[in-house]
Order: C-alpha cells, then structure tokens, then sequence
C-alpha cells in the first residue's frame, strides 16, 4: 500500500491494482469512433526486400499507425483544441500525470429540442459530496452499457455536456475532466463549443494545465467514488494525444487503522 496526502488528509492505495479506463486503439471499423474520422490504419512497412512483418517472413514487427486522435479511442486535447498558438500543444500543458479524481454516474437529460445533456443541476450534488476537493472529474454516462466500446457516434449527435456545467467545474477547481462522451460540445453547433470554451476559459483567461479525455469507458464494476487518476499521454505534439487514464482506488488511511 502506499498513501498521499490531500488536504491534510490521508489516503491509501494498492498501486498493485490498476483499472484501466481507456478503450483501445485497433484497426477495423468495429471500434469506437466520432466526428467522422476514418478507423485506425496499421500499415506494414516494406523497404527493398525488409518487411516488418514477422508473420511474413521478416525479421521483426515495423509499422506505421493512421489514426486520429479526435475520433479514435480514449484521448487527451488541451486548450489548442481552440486555439490558433502552434505551442499550445499537450506535452506543454500537461506538466503532472498523478491527480486525485472523483468518479460520478449521471444520465443525461432530454432537451425541448431533443438533445441529451448531462446538466450543471444533476452533477453539483454529486460533486458536493465529495470527501476532499478533487483535482480531476471523471463522468460516466448512464445507461452503461457495453456498446459504449464498439459505438459508431458520428451523426448521431450524442449526448454533451452544458456550458453551465463547465463553467461550475472551473469554479469548483477541476482542472481535468473526464467522460465517456465524444465531446464536451454538441457535434453540431456551428463552431460555438461553449463547454470547451468554458472550461478552458478562453480566450481571456485560458487554464493552460487543464485537460479534457473523452472517449473513456468506466465498467460499471468500477464504484462512484474518490481515486488516484494516473493520465497517461504520448509525446505528441498536438493539441490532443491518444491517452489511457488509469484509476487507483483510495481509502482514508484512518480506516486501516490495525491492518
């Protein structure tokens, strides 16, 4: 076991056990994928006689990637999402990978105009019950329902999350936002992207470090609760990267007392 400190307070977790909540990168049209974006594409490289491929005879495994990080899998974006500053790339922004992060289960509401929103009035209580203030928000959409990992969400237009939301999440300090969703923003709202523009506060106040991963999926065997957020991203220097966001459960180390 091995315990943080967090408003002076005490938490324990088990670093032996990870939940993953990140879907994964694969070719084919079966995986998960928004905002018309074209799947995954694993390419062998072949050069003069070499061919990175084991399977046909090479030596080892060489191969080139296709995807986009916008539309394919669990991924990352910063503020450069919406900004035109070549520097405002992820690798700039996201400068801590470790966050204390509060995971909560919502179901969106239906709109006069027919959209699926998850609204400001459904997740403050939530987020008031929390132990300690947390760092990170993790959001999973109600039903649940295993679809989620394999759903094509481009026209569509999938559930979202209100500008009112996003802008009560950065009054409540949560500099990392994570949710099950393709976007923070309707898929079609000619450019406004109010939540994005919210939580970032831009242009006028931008929050550099703050991070927004969609495209997550939390099983429902993973409870509401308080944890360790371990993001992890690439290297890439883009305003987003493919990511895979880890979750550690945490206990008040009080409760261990004798253990």
């Amino acid at each position: 076991m091995f315990t943080l400190q967090h408003h002076g307070r005490t938490f324990r977790f088990d670093a032996t056990a990870p939940l993953d909540i990140a879907l994964p990168l694969a070719p084919g049209p079966d995986q998960v994928n928004c905002f018309w974006a074209e799947p995954v594409g694993i390419d062998v490289i072949r050069v003069g006689s070499f061919v990175g491929s084991v399977a046909e005879g090479g030596s080892t495994n060489y191969k080139r990637v296709h995807l986009t990080p916008h539309g394919n899998g669990t991924h990352t974006e910063c503020y450069g999402h919406i900004s035109p500053d070549p520097a405002a790339t992820l690798p700039a922004c996201l400068e801590r990978f470790l966050f204390v992060a509060w995971l909560v289960s919502v179901e969106p509401r239906h709109r006069a105009d027919g959209d699926l929103v998850v609204e400001l009035a459904d997740v403050q209580p939530l987020l008031q019950a929390a132990p300690v203030p947390p760092e990170a928000l993790v959001l999973r959409t109600v039903p649940n329902d295993e679809a989620k990992r394999h759903r094509q969400y481009s026209g569509q237009n999938p559930p979202y999350i209100s500008a009112e939301l996003a802008q009560y999440l950065v009054a409540q300090g949560i500099e990392h936002l994570l949710l099950d969703l393709p976007s923070v923003d309707r898929e079609l709202d000619a450019g406004v992207l109010a939540a994005h523009h919210a939580f970032w506060q831009y242009p006028d106040h931008i929050r550099r470090g703050a991070t927004i991963t969609e495209l997550i999926f939390v099983p429902d065997a993973v409870p509401d609760g308080l944890y360790l957020l371990n993001l992890q991203v690439t290297m890439l220097a883009l305003d987003a990267s493919p990511s895979r966001p880890v979750l550690y459960a945490l206990t008040e180390a009080d409760s261990w007392a004798g253990h």
